[in-house]
């Protein structure tokens, strides 16, 4: 610790100014009207007071130097109690050693009767709540020699935190210089409404001094109705707290009698205890604002019916809406009566419609407003009402406005009411959609040039709406012809499950209509009695998220008939995502093949995907998954639950491998694979679909139809403008008597053990009609895997809707299919097998390959072909 400063000397009490302050808040705290009771310096401090703020502390000192009287505020201060502080030496206690000699020295002259005033560095004791250390201050100290009742020396000590008296030094340093800075009129306003202190920019405007406005109030600035409305707010902000912002002010400076306007901010002050003490003025002059704003509301009247058309017309993606928006806009702020008129051919979808360029192309009335009881038409002739389709004489004005996308005055009829129409071509991108026709009645001022621009700029704005929206239309038609036709059609079937399936197209109005998503789904047969199912969403809307929809739809196809596993599956197709978004679709995607980790995303159509196979013998089932929300299984007798999927990164992304999860579907389980509409929207959290989701699939034993009604039903508040993808699936193994499993030894007489078990397998399932060409395939197969493969081989049949048989063996070596010569003794095998089968095929498998074929059940001779006729063909 350093010396003690060189402040510490004989001062002058540095309290005086504080105690002066304090008396005038107890002269302020004398309610306005209330008169003071006695002599207002003795009045009590309310709580709050200055002295509150500061924290004076106190004790007294006796002849022998130790402490005699402890005050309150000073335990809060020194953290001392009394009982402890009372007798010791202050010296000792406080003051760092190697300042306790010079300390003495100073108490010694002290008690010899002389006054000090100082700033003392101190150090309380240690304590359990300061530490080992203690705690070191900063106190600025006034003492002032006494002598007990025994005549004998002593003193009293008046104590200060430093830092609290140089918070206060601060903050007067701050108001000050803000308060003198300010470029606006601050006054500061006591309790009673009287004015405490303005700066000099307040003070330049109203003359004087700013001591000379001292105790001046309201109505000496303002005119008595202004003051009068001004005094009372300034008692609201007084008693309530609430400030007032951007408050209009009307008035005059003195020696002028040009009308001055001001917007003043009121807030109410406090002191640093929190007591009231009075209200903050902040006035600024908008005189020169607010007649800039008169001049710019002539202005904006003018613009008012463009700024009105902007924000009413081209709201929905609707015709007939846009035009009666426009309608709404005109009619009665700008005529009394208006049509619209649109080209038949374009409402149609034709790009250009016989007599387009002519105007003698049928039109159809879409929208007709009247602001007068008799409503009477527009135009010569019949009249046309709304919805009719009908077409100008060549020679007529509205014709020619027409062809010269042109705005045409036409002459009022003699005796009739309207007095002035004009017939404004509507025109979008250079081409002419359609007309708009605007009429006063008599007693309106007839249409002048000025109202003829503006009525072109009104026509313009809407049929620029009118054509986006009738391109819309096209569009949004073409995509949804384009996703109904990529979806399955009918309900799939598939082997050893129960199906069921939905599809929406997001929520639609006239005002917001729905763009078509990218969603998909689809159930695909895979050999072994085998399905492959699959939902998608392609990320964004309109017609190419639908186009690379099918897109994908058809690659997962292709894929699987490919019989790849479904993590390979999904690989394959996050490199064909990486090229549908740049020139050449698919195409792209060889590329992004050869260079994954400098496709550029923004190509690239992102997709997510979950993609599952089931196989009805094992009843077991394996996933895929790319970005996509998690399926949902309902096992019998249990709650539905969301599958531990590993969600995997979206289809496009690319560079990252695909994780398999398998799953063991017990009889009866239900499977529930959807898109992100089906749950989320704009007014719930994903969450909150999930788990509604999850809560709506409580039977699953209802027939599957009734279960995806009935979720649709539950979620339908949780469905917003997104497309509902939902595929359902109830299992139903394969029964254990309808399949055949045998395993051959690798040797020649295999083959004819292999034909007795099929013959022996058929007859058993009373399929007589099949033995003799499922002997003659079989007999092929194995002698196919005895010859050309590896291991042991197995045989297995499977009876559902179709029959398949499947021989397995360790071999790689996929079989080919290959034209025999004449003079050939075999390779002919495949050959026959692909006559008498309805489909044949192979498959890797994790040790080896299957090679399979399908036979029809016999329903009459269900086009089966002769063994003896097939063989015949062979040569």
């Amino acid at each position: 610790m350093s010396e003690i400063p060189a402040k510490a000397t004989e001062s002058k009490d540095p309290l005086d100014g504080a105690r002066a302050e304090a008396a005038d808040d107890a002269v302020a705290q004398v309610r306005p009207g209330e008169p003071p009771s006695g002599d207002a310096m003795w009045q009590s401090s309310p709580p709050g007071s200055i002295y509150d703020y500061i924290k004076v502390a106190s004790f007294s000192i006796g002849p022998d130097g130790l402490v005699e009287q402890w005050s309150l505020r000073a335990e809060q201060l020194f953290g001392i109690p009394a009982q402890h502080a009372v007798g010791m030496d202050p010296i000792e206690a406080f003051i760092d050693p190697d300042l306790r000699a010079q300390g003495q020295r100073k108490m010694a002259e002290i008690l010899d009767g002389r006054e000090w005033t100082g700033v003392v560095p101190f150090r309380v004791p240690p304590s359990a709540a300061d530490g080992e250390c203690g705690r070191e201050g900063l106190a600025e100290v006034y003492v002032m020699p006494t002598r007990t009742e025994e005549g004998e020396k002593a003193a009293v000590c008046i104590v200060v935190d430093v830092r609290t008296l140089r918070s206060i030094e601060t903050d007067l340093a701050a108001s000050q210089a803000i308060f003198g800075q300010s470029p606006f009129g601050f006054v500061l306003i006591d309790p009673d409404l009287r004015v405490r202190r303005v700066n000099y920019r307040f003070a330049s405007l109203f003359g004087g001094s700013p001591d000379d406005h001292r105790g001046k109030g309201v109505h000496d600035y303002l005119p008595r109705p202004e003051a009068e409305r001004v005094t009372a707010t300034l008692r609201r902000v007084l008693e309530t707290g609430d400030s007032i912002t951007d408050m209009h002010v009307t008035g005059f400076l003195p020696g002028s009698d040009e009308r001055r306007h001001w917007s003043i901010n009121l807030y109410r002050v406090r002191s640093g205890s929190g007591r009231p003490i009075g209200i903050a003025w902040l006035g600024t002059d908008i005189t020169a604002r607010r007649a800039a704003a008169r001049e710019a509301a002539a202005a904006r009247r003018n613009l008012a019916l463009l700024n009105e058309a902007g924000a009413r017309i081209g709201n929905s993606l609707d015709l007939e809406t846009t035009a009666r928006e426009l309608l709404d806009v005109v009619v009665p702020g700008f005529c009394d009566l208006a049509t619209v008129d649109l080209y038949q051919g374009l409402l149609a979808g034709d790009e250009t419609p016989p007599g387009l360029a002519d105007g003698s192309a049928e039109l159809r009335r879409v929208a007709f407003a009247s602001a007068v009881s008799d409503a009477p038409f527009i135009g010569s002739g019949d009249p046309v009402s709304v919805g009719a389709v009908h077409h100008y004489p060549f020679n007529s004005p509205c014709a020619d406005a027409l062809r010269t996308a042109r705005p045409q005055y036409i002459p009022a009829e003699e005796g009739g009411l309207v007095q002035s129409t004009l017939a404004v071509p509507m025109v979008a991108h250079d081409t002419v959609v359609g007309l708009a026709q605007f009429a006063r009645t008599k007693g309106s001022e007839p249409f002048g040039d000025r109202d003829r621009d503006l009525a072109v700029e009104l026509a313009a704005r809407a049929a620029v709406c009118i054509d986006n929206a009738r391109l819309y239309r096209r569009e949004h038609e073409r995509a949804l012809i384009l996703q109904r036709s990529l979806l399955p059609p009918g309900d799939p079937v598939a082997s050893g499950l129960d199906i069921a399936c939905r599809y929406l197209p997001g929520n639609s109005s006239a005002d917001r209509p729905s763009e078509v998503g990218g969603d998909w789904f689809d159930v695909i047969e895979l050999p072994g009695h085998r399905t492959a199912l699959v939902v998608g969403d392609v990320m964004g809307r309109g017609l190419r998220a639908a186009v690379a929809m099918g897109e994908l739809r058809s690659a997962v196809r292709t894929l699987a008939l490919l019989d790849l596993e479904p993590a390979e599956v999904l690989s394959a197709l996050d490199e064909i995502a990486r090229g549908l978004g740049a020139p050449g679709g698919v195409q792209q995607a060889t590329r992004a093949a050869r260079r994954p980790r400098e496709a550029d995303l923004s190509e690239v159509y992102l997709a997510t995907c979950v993609y599952a196979v089931y196989d009805s013998v094992t009843r077991r089932c394996t996933f895929a998954n790319a970005g996509h929300l998690p399926p949902v299984l309902v096992e019998p007798g249990e709650d539905a639950l969301m599958l531990d999927v590993p969600p995997g990164m979206p289809l496009g992304v690319g560079g990252e491998p695909f994780e398999e999860v398998e799953v063991e579907l017990p009889e009866g389980a239900l499977l529930a694979l959807y898109t992100d509409g089906l749950v989320e929207s704009r007014d719930h959290p994903l969450d909150e679909g999930l788990q509604a989701f999850v809560g709506a699939l409580t039977d699953p034993s209802a027939p599957l139809e009734d279960v995806c009604d009935h979720v649709l039903n539950t979620l339908d508040t949780h469905h917003g403008e997104d497309d509902i993808a939902l595929l359902m699936a109830r299992v139903q193994g394969l029964p254990v008597d309808s399949v055949g499993d045998w395993t051959l030894p690798r040797e020649p007489r295999s083959v004819g053990r292999a034909r007795e078990y099929a013959r022996g397998q058929l007859l058993s399932w009373d399929l007589e009609p099949l033995v003799d060409t499922t002997e003659l395939l079989v007999s092929e197969l194995v002698t196919n895997a005895l010859r050309y493969g590896e291991g042991d081989i197995r045989l297995r049949l499977l009876l559902d809707r179709t029959l398949v048989c499947e021989v397995w063996d360790s071999g790689l070596v996929q079989p080919r299919r290959r034209r025999a010569r004449d003079t050939d003794e075999g390779g002919r095998g495949l050959q026959l097998v692909g006559l008498l089968s309805a489909a044949w095929g192979s498959r890797r498998t994790p040790r080896g390959k299957t090679v399979w074929f399908e036979l029809p059940l016999p329903d009459g001779k269900n086009g089966m072909v002769d063994p003896a006729e097939a063989l015949l063909s062979l040569f």
